[in-house]
């Protein structure tokens, strides 16, 4: 068997499995294996010495790619703006299967998954080994697609209030950074994790922001969280990644992380460390950014009936 069909029987089998997590219901695995397959289709339309792929081919593969991101930002999203379904996904197995004849039109009018993405879980550390861009490494490339959530925010509205039940709100007012103006759109993804980093609800994305001054990205963003305070369990912790995008790697990275447990809601403002990427949702091996006394500065509402 050539490489290039070894590499599509790989793709084929990675969209299988994401197809059949979507199928059972374990939508953060179906996310995860989407943003993956997407990820190394992307890969392999930008690479230069790709086997022997038409530049057609290509392009097809960059439109399942951004099939696989819309409809993974239909799963993160409780109420999708343009739903992309489970069923409409699996009419692309055949094309992934038969890349190299596919002639035919694409069956939806989407565009190439754009250059500028997030990675998928886990790649990131192993692509950029903890170092940062020069600053003022160019201005970034601009989108030619929208992909759902990508900048424009995933925020949700707030829950149906219920008796005796408590929900949260936590305005993201500011994060503080020695290179804060050198951060090129940076946001801020919020996700609940429990003791052993097992996701809680959707992760909800801010949209970007462009205030900057002196030290500190301001946000000032209401984060309405997506479960009743009595039903989370014990250890679980709310965490707040800050996310930038990198022109020279051409992906969107992880700055830094921080995050807040259960004994730490109340309400009113609170400050909370920052820590040194990868992010560890088990909170196990935890090292500060910085010795400056630079933090994500919060402010808390309760809301009980």
């Amino acid at each position: 068997m050539t490489d290039i069909n070894k590499t599509i029987q790989k793709w084929h089998a990675s969209f299988s499995k994401g197809t059949d997590f979507d199928s059972w219901g374990q939508l953060v695995e179906a996310i995860d294996e989407y943003h993956i397959l997407a990820r190394h289709l992307q890969k392999e339309v930008q690479s230069s010495n790709s086997f022997d792929l038409t530049e057609d081919q290509k392009k097809t593969l960059g439109k399942v790619a951004t099939c696989l991101e819309l409809r993974s930002a239909t799963l993160e999203s409780t109420h999708p703006q343009e739903e992309f379904k489970l069923e409409d996904l699996k009419k692309l197995e055949p094309i992934i299967k038969n890349i190299l004849t596919f002639n035919k039109d694409f069956p939806f009018d989407v565009q190439p998954v754009p250059v500028r993405k997030i990675l998928a879980p886990g790649e990131e550390e192993n692509l950029e080994l903890e170092e940062e861009d020069d600053a003022g490494a160019g201005s970034p490339d601009s989108f030619t697609t929208k992909v759902p959530g990508a900048f424009e925010g995933t925020l949700l509205p707030r829950l149906p209030s219920e008796p005796k039940m408590t929900l949260l709100t936590i305005n993201i007012e500011k994060i503080g950074l020695k290179d804060a103006g050198q951060c090129i759109d940076p946001y801020i993804s919020v996700s609940i994790k429990d003791l052993n980093g097992i996701d809680l609800n959707h992760m909800q994305d801010t949209p970007v922001v462009s205030r900057k001054e002196d030290t500190y990205i301001h946000f000032n963003v209401d984060i309405e969280i997506q479960k009743h305070l009595e039903r989370l369990p014990k250890g679980a912790a709310i965490f707040f990644e800050l996310k930038h995008y990198k022109p020279k790697k051409r992906f969107t990275s992880t700055k830094c992380f921080a995050f807040m447990e259960m004994d730490e809601i109340k309400p009113g403002p609170i400050i909370v460390e920052l820590y040194k990427k990868p992010t560890d949702f088990k909170r196990k091996k935890l090292n500060l950014l910085t010795k400056k006394p630079l933090y994500l500065h919060l402010r808390q509402t309760l809301h009980k009936e």
